[in-house]
């Protein structure tokens, strides 16, 4: 059974993640496929939209942390090939029709869509915070969200797909019946465009999207190495074990003290 099926509709393509037995997390077979699907996507001359869904219980439980305990290394191996839908390269729309969870990377993975179709009862994670050393604390920025919902979002609170249609993240919440048809609906919707006007619209929307200046980034790669790197492992095995987490925090403790700054404020 591949790990990624996918069916046309005329000019359309379905893109659909199939590990339901793992919620569809991310091991590198499934990120193979998909790079190679997105490719495939990218040069057709026949399809022009994607529609990016799950089989099962869930849109895709971000990172498989089985895979990563035994590679003992977190955040899972990238593919060989680029991914253009990962990397920006992918010129055409992509649609999410949200089935269920959508945690960790199956929340970026949403976050890289254009347009986001959720089923009542779907849930979202930004997993970050309980994985690595810095939470997300970039996704409610580039969804423009304000900022206390921003801080709900970066310290790894769940949303319901209700909340997040109130607040402007998701276009269309409907009953599960309804995923698939509405987002073929809005997929239809974009093939009545002019060819140059759907292409140019998106990838002038794509640049517009607010993103952390420089000094900022900066600062993220520094406050991700401030901690004690053994909890990175520590939480996925809490995690694939159903335990508490056993945290270190920081090899030194006066670390706790000694946050990074911003270049402006170090000087």
């Amino acid at each position: 059974m591949a790990v990624v099926e996918t069916e046309r509709h005329g000019q359309i393509l379905v893109v659909r993640m199939n590990r339901p037995e793992r919620l569809n997390a991310l091991n590198h077979e499934l990120r193979t496929q998909l790079a190679e699907t997105w490719n495939e996507f990218r040069i057709s001359n026949e399809l022009e939209v994607a529609i990016f869904t799950g089989t099962g219980r869930a849109f895709c439980a971000g990172e498989d942390m089985k895979e990563s305990l035994s590679d003992g290394a977190p955040g899972g191996r990238k593919p060989a090939a680029e991914d253009p839908f990962m990397s920006g390269a992918l010129e055409k729309p992509v649609i999410a029709a949200v089935n269920g969870f959508a945690m960790g990377g199956g929340f970026m993975l949403v976050e890289r869509t254009d347009l986001r179709v959720a089923a009542r009862g779907a849930v979202f994670e930004v997993s970050e915070a309980k994985r690595w050393l810095l939470g997300g604390y970039n996704h409610g920025h580039l969804a423009n969200l304000p900022y206390p919902v921003a801080m709900e979002m970066a310290l790894g609170f769940r949303f319901t797909a209700e909340r997040f249609y109130e607040v402007g993240f998701v276009n269309r919440l409907v009953d599960p019946d309804a995923l698939m048809p509405t987002a073929l609906e809005m997929a239809q919707h974009l093939l009545t465009l002019p060819p140059a006007s759907r292409v140019n619209t998106v990838h002038m929307m794509r640049q517009m999207r607010p993103a952390p200046g420089p000094e900022f980034e900066r600062l993220a790669v520094a406050l991700h190495d401030h901690g004690a790197k053994s909890d990175l492992m520590e939480s996925r095995a809490a995690f694939a074990e159903k335990r508490p987490p056993n945290f270190k925090g920081w090899n030194n403790p006066e670390d706790r003290h000694r946050l990074p700054k911003l270049d402006r404020q170090a000087k």
